[in-house]
């Protein structure tokens, strides 16, 4: 019998058992918070797999890719680089006009609870994304440094292109071994995305969310709008091709485990997966997926640009075309050195701010503000910046 149950999971449809997950996990939840507390374990346990064996599979694929790749073949990572840059500038763009047709106020915080210490400036953003990338590898492995660990695995892999057949023969069997931890891991999704459903409604209820409706209905809105329609937008001006079975795949299978786990890191593997089911080339999404997790960010972008123009708003201070302009590629810049963790994009908001003369202190209540939003914005973030990552990989297939 126990079997049976086992082969019926195993062989099952995964998006279905992860939505019958966050059914019973809201369902717990109501039913009793202290019971619905006790599964935390279980989401907590599912992130930080995904995490730890993110690093690790990232940088086998990519040195794997490089080490075997035959002389001659192109991958095409021009063009999805160009659709990430793109993506994310636009994204900026739409979140000015939607933040221009519908201005927010923010109720700021006495104080802030967080001891954080945001960039104060594009240079230390970029610097930190220059020193990422020549960090230790062992250290980028360990912290999941993902600019560190791809800059690293890239460097392996062309040393040891000219290798013999033996010794890609093991950089092969070293991935295949990899990947089947990972579809392991992807497996247990069902009961991650219960407990981190559970633990959420639990600790976080629906009360304090309130407050603050009208600013997380202008966030989800206008990255719905970007998933919905600037994304299928962009893929058809590629492909020429009807876009939206992609898109919805992707935000069926990717965006739905990044929506809970809230980390483009931790996506990375689900990512990975759904572009080997797609049948795109290896050599391009080993690498495109891990580069996105951290240069792909139209969410991280909207998010900047809506608060700090919610400030702005708040503050009486007049916004003029140029400088409007100068907001999205200072958030597009910004977005794009967020790291791929729960919550990166909102440490960035102080930089934004700094552009229209407002005060650290200020800034740093938006922060505030932002954290406690964060359950949904930076879910709907996370979902929308893992999920593009894979669309537009394909797209450019």
């Amino acid at each position: 019998m126990f079997k049976v149950l086992v082969n019926k999971f195993v062989n099952g449809n995964l998006v279905l058992q992860i939505f019958i997950g966050i059914v019973l996990g809201v369902v717990v939840a109501t039913v009793s918070k202290d019971f619905a507390l006790s599964f935390s374990i279980l989401g907590e346990l599912f992130v930080k797999s995904l995490k730890a064996i993110a690093p690790i599979l990232v940088f086998v694929l990519v040195s794997t890719a490089i080490a075997t790749k035959e002389v001659g073949v192109q991958t095409k990572m021009k063009p999805i680089i160009t659709l990430y840059i793109m993506g994310t500038f636009l994204s900026a763009v739409i979140a000015v006009l939607i933040s221009f047709a519908f201005p927010i106020d923010l109720v700021f915080l006495e104080e802030t609870q967080q001891s954080l210490t945001p960039p104060d400036s594009i240079v230390a953003v970029l610097k930190g994304v220059l020193f990422n990338m020549v960090d230790n590898p062992i250290n980028a492995l360990l912290e999941g440094n993902f600019i560190g660990v791809l800059v690293w695995a890239i460097a392996l892999g062309f040393a040891m292109h000219s290798s013999s057949v033996e010794t890609k023969k093991v950089f092969f069997d070293v991935s295949d071994g990899v990947t089947k931890i990972v579809k392991f891991i992807i497996r247990l999704a069902p009961f991650g995305i219960f407990g981190l459903v559970a633990n959420t409604v639990a600790e976080t209820g629906f009360d304090t969310l309130l407050t603050y409706s009208k600013l997380i209905i202008i966030l989800v809105g206008t990255m719905l709008f970007i998933a919905l329609v600037l994304n299928p937008l962009i893929v058809f001006l590629k492909t020429k091709k009807n876009p939206y079975p992609l898109v919805l795949i992707a935000l069926k299978e990717s965006g739905i485990t990044a929506f809970f786990t809230r980390s483009s890191a931790a996506n990375i593997p689900v990512n990975l997966n759904l572009c080997k089911k797609l049948g795109l080339d290896e050599d391009t999404y080993s690498i495109s997926i891990p580069l996105g997790a951290t240069t792909n960010m139209a969410g991280a972008a909207v998010t900047i640009t809506v608060l700090t123009l919610a400030t702005v708003n708040t503050l009486g201070i007049n916004v003029d075309f140029g400088t409007a302009l100068l907001l999205c590629i200072i958030s597009s810049l910004a977005a794009c050195g967020t790291s791929g963790v729960a919550g990166g994009s909102i440490l960035l908001i102080p930089l934004a701010c700094s552009l229209f003369g407002i005060s650290n202190d200020i800034a740093m209540q938006v922060v505030a503000t932002g954290f406690i939003i964060g359950v949904i914005q930076d879910s709907m973030e996370t979902a929308l910046n893992s999920s593009t990552d894979v669309v537009f990989t394909a797209a450019c297939h």
